[in-house]
């Protein structure tokens, strides 16, 4: 199992790339399964997670083709409308196949999802809206067995903002027969990149990024060129890691006008920002100040910052209060970040982390995808050598981190 050893000290210096969207990219896959025609995407970020989908959507018949980050899909046949739970366990976007599947196959058999461990993330927002379209679903030994004849178009208000939960319907609601407005809609900058494709592809959607989202169905898509948008989270790691390191750092082909609240957080932790329309500069000197955030929905702050903001916070001049609202199991990396010299205690769904000058290196282990970024953010900071273990979290989602930051000039290397 692969280990990262990252020896700390260093400032970050230089210029990199950012990559596609993980959260874009899963659901845009998924959108195939819509038409017979091709669809050609592009700056789809190289990640396991990104893989398994494919292989995923490759053994439902759909054709495969992917070079650099230029994936073609081609689903003239969907022979087989079935996700096993070997392909699902290991990331919970897998759900996100139901209602494509059942909007053009009319039936569909997939696992219930695993993913990471950071807490209860229920299904049943998406299974109440396919039902109330029209599908007809049973859960039975872990499985969801769906069907539908022909999806119809609903009204579904969610019971809880949910971001996989709205793209499933969406997907499921361009093939219905009739309108489909969903309430209480997810209004992350992910939804509305989905919805940008599907329109590319001939959907005819209204509201995305806003609370209801309105969707007429089609008879048929058609298939498209399109372009994934930037990682929000990829960028704002990179940027906690110079706010905590100091340095300055030039990001290209990032989209900051997704991260008005995470830019907003780091100009209060003292960090100095300058944002064009498709890059984001920055520079920081000196500890950085201690900043309390609340995770919230879009457009609030989001939960996948939280674990870099904590181990921001662990160095911070002052007393930083951390309040995890979405997740209730996402403070496993508060127990890593104490290895290292962190003063943090927890309470209830807050942490309270009381800022030290300096952390020390030691042996860490991941827990989740974004628990990892916190802890890499953390070995580059404390004095003398961290090994962050079990970092398949984080290949999960994010491209080539240890080639990323050893090019702004961090010592890290990859233990095979």
């Amino acid at each position: 199992m692969d280990k990262l050893k990252i020896r700390g000290g260093c400032t970050l210096e230089g210029e990199i790339r950012v990559s596609g969207a993980k959260n874009a990219a899963l659901p845009i896959l998924c959108a195939a399964l819509l038409t017979e025609r091709t669809l050609s995407l592009t700056n789809v970020p190289r990640l396991m997670d990104v893989r398994t989908m494919t292989k995923l959507l490759a053994q439902m018949g759909v054709e495969v083709s992917a070079k650099d980050d230029r994936v073609e899909l081609r689903a003239a046949k969907l022979t087989n409308p079935e996700a096993p739970y070997e392909m699902v366990k290991t990331m919970r976007a897998s759900v996100l196949v139901l209602g494509p599947l059942l909007a053009r196959a009319g039936r569909a058999r997939v696992s219930l999802p695993g993913g990471c461990a950071i807490g209860s993330r229920p299904v049943d927002q998406h299974l109440k809206g396919l039902q109330a379209m029209g599908a007809t679903i049973a859960v039975e030994h872990g499985y969801m067995e769906a069907r539908a004849e022909r999806l119809r178009g609903a009204r579904i208000v969610m019971d809880m903002v949910t971001v996989t939960g709205t793209e499933n319907l969406m997907l499921a609601a361009t093939l219905a027969d009739g309108t489909t407005l969903i309430e209480n809609a997810a209004r992350e900058p992910e939804v509305v990149d989905l919805a940008h494709c599907l329109a590319a592809m001939g959907a005819k959607i209204e509201g995305a990024g806003s609370d209801a989202i309105r969707v007429e169905g089609v008879r048929a898509l058609r298939g498209a060129e399109y372009r994934v948008m930037p990682d929000r989270i990829e960028t704002g790691t990179y940027l906690a890691a110079v706010a905590a390191t100091g340095g300055k750092v030039k990001l290209r082909d990032a989209a900051p006008a997704t991260l008005d609240v995470t830019l907003e957080k780091l100009r209060e932790a003292g960090a100095t920002i300058r944002a064009g329309d498709n890059h984001i500069e920055i520079e920081a000197d000196g500890r950085p100040h201690s900043v309390s955030v609340r995770t919230a929905p879009y457009p609030g702050f989001a939960t996948d910052m939280q674990a870099q903001f904590m181990a921001l916070a662990a160095i911070g001049d002052g007393t930083a209060v951390i309040t995890e609202t979405i997740f209730e199991n996402r403070f496993m990396h508060a127990l890593e970040l104490q290895r290292l010299g962190a003063e943090i205690a927890i309470q209830g769904n807050s942490a309270v982390v009381s800022g030290v000058p300096r952390l020390q290196g030691a042996t860490v282990m991941a827990t989740d995808l974004r628990a990892s970024a916190g802890l890499v953010i953390a070995g580059l900071i404390a004095d003398g050598e961290t090994v962050v273990d079990r970092i398949y979290h984080l290949d999960r989602g994010y491209e080539a981190l240890e080639t990323k930051l050893g090019a702004l000039g961090a010592r890290i290397e990859r233990l095979k």
